[in-house]
This record gives structure tokens, sequence and C-alpha cells, in this order.
């Protein structure tokens, strides 16, 4: 097969098109051709060599993905070759095939293309775990999103008025903050110009930047808030007065996706058809893509990441 590979730590220019083995599904897992992958800042992350996949697993980059059941391994009785489904990967989406355990396929839902499904299982699986299950979201409450108008914000966005809460969200331009709110947000903050801890009271928070935020999150959320940390794009290290989490019964946690066992990603992912592609079906949730690329242009989606300005996903199909 052909896949993206990483020659070396580096910029975009370091992802190659070449020959790659082919996969072979083993008990308990499946081969899929793939139809499309989709950019992660994960993969930017593995690209500059700052974020190694698990050990044992695909360096090949590519966190999710969606195509068609080519091969079943030993076991697997719950999907069928020909099967169109879209996956959670620990790795191996920017390729013309990929292994995937079966606990960690999804159907394509009701009404949502092939393509712009390769943008789903990564953002649903990573809202639904924090937002839901870490961050106890329910209706009334508010939940504030940082990075709203990325892939992961703009699917929390949704999930978030679905579920019956108030959304907030920051956001760095006019344009990006009124496309949020066309999502639903009922709040939007500029976080160039505005002290969102002041502006906002939060239940929920969902952060991707990590120490830089830290204490005005705390700052930010209301009694027995909690805020969950999902990235550290502001930095890894903050200093914290606890005495600010103690007056308001507030919990900060943080947890990764990608290195979770097999068992709790499935876990996940039953929870996310259960729940999440419902809304999908009608319509209170859609796919949000930024554009579509050739897989064969890796190397642009990620330069347009690294820019900024994309609102959503960036999706990679194969031809």
């Amino acid at each position: 097969m052909h896949a993206i590979t990483i020659s070396e730590p580096g910029g975009p220019e370091v992802l190659r098109w070449t020959s790659a083995p082919d996969p072979r599904p083993g008990p308990g897992e499946v081969l899929l051709r793939v139809a499309a992958s989709a950019v992660n800042r994960a993969d930017l992350l593995q690209r500059k060599g700052l974020y190694s996949p698990p050990a044992g697993t695909t360096d090949i980059p590519g966190l999710e993905c969606s195509g068609v059941v080519a091969e079943l391994g030993e076991g697997v009785t719950e999907w069928h070759v020909g099967d169109q489904v879209c996956a959670l990967l620990v790795g191996g989406g920017y390729a013309e095939q990929v292994v995937v355990p079966a606990g960690q396929l999804l159907p394509v839902p009701s009404g949502v293309d092939l393509v712009d499904a390769a943008g789903l299982p990564e953002v649903a699986c990573t809202v639904w775990s924090n937002v839901v299950q870490t961050g106890r979201l329910v209706a009334g409450e508010t939940l504030l999103v940082h990075g709203g108008a990325g892939g992961i914000g703009t699917h929390a966005i949704q999930v978030g008025k679905a579920l019956g809460a108030t959304v907030a969200v920051t956001a760095g331009s006019a344009e990006r903050l009124n496309r949020c709110a066309e999502l639903g947000a009922d709040t939007t903050l500029n976080y160039r110009e505005s002290e969102f801890e002041r502006e906002v009271g939060a239940d929920v928070i969902l952060d991707n930047m990590g120490a830089k935020y830290l204490r005005r999150n705390v700052a930010a959320l209301n009694r027995g808030g909690r805020l969950v940390v999902i990235g550290m794009q502001g930095g890894t290290t903050a200093e914290l007065d606890v005495s600010a989490l103690l007056r308001k019964n507030a919990t900060i946690a943080a947890t990764s996706l990608r290195s979770r066992p097999v068992a709790e990603k499935a876990a996940i992912v039953a929870e996310v058809v259960a729940n999440v592609w419902p809304m999908l079906g009608d319509g209170r949730v859609r796919a949000v893509t930024h554009t579509v690329l050739p897989i064969t242009e890796a190397a642009r989606a990620h330069e347009m990441l690294d820019e900024g300005g994309v609102f959503g996903k960036v999706v990679l199909a194969n031809p």
C-alpha cells in the first residue's frame, strides 16, 4: 500500500507519500480500505517529534478515518466485509489501508457523507469522554469551550447545545466567533481582547491551552465546577493557588484519548454511537469540514493548521 510517512522530525515538508507494508488484521481486528482521514493537532506534534505513538503501534500518522471493511480478523462477528464505517485510531489513518480493533469502529452516521465521516471519530470521542464522562455536563449548566473554531470546539458547541447547556466559546477573530454563534454558541469571546474569566461563570470548561489558562480557568469556574484539560498549546507548567479550588469545591482533570487501553476506547465508542450518532442523524449536530484535500497533499493540510484560519476539520481523501 501507500501511506504518508514522516522522514524525520520537522515541518510539513517531511511528510512523504511512499510505499509501506500492507497491514494484516489480527484476532479481534478489522482491515479497512481507507476512504479518508482527518488532520488533528496531535498529528502536527507527531510530525515535529513531540508526540510519539504508543510503543508497538504504527508510526504512520492519522488518529481517525473512514472507509470500507475489507477483511475481518479472527473472532470478529459484528462487522461484515463491505460495511461503510469510520474509526478511532491509535495511528495509521494517513494510508490506503489500516487495521483497527473492532470495538473502535463506528457506522457512518445517517445523512453523513463517507468522506466527511472521517473527521468525526476523534472529535466525537474526545468531546463525549471529556465533557460528559469526565466533566459530567448536564442540562442547564454552562460549558466554556476554548478553541471554539477548531475540530473539537465546533463539535463541542453542538453537543453542548444538544444536551441543553448554555455554551460559551473563545476564538481569535470576529469572523470565527460569528461562525461559532451559527453553530449555537450563546456567548462568544475574542481571546485577544476579552478577559473570559470576568465574563463567564462555567460549570464545565474544555481547555486545550493547559498552563497558560490554568489560573484564569479556575477563576472562571462556578462553585462545584469542573475543568478538563485536553491540550497543552499554552505550555505544560503553571503555578496555581490551590485555595482557589478549595473555595469553589472545584476539580481539575487532564485526559488523553490516544493512550487509553483498547477496552476503554471501545466503551467510549459505544457511548458515542448510542448518544451522539442520533444527534447527527436528526441534525442537532453536523460534521464541520473546512476543506477536503487529496491525501498526497498532507503537507499542505498541515501548513493550513500551522497557519491558522481553519474552521472545523481538514480531511484527506484517498483517490
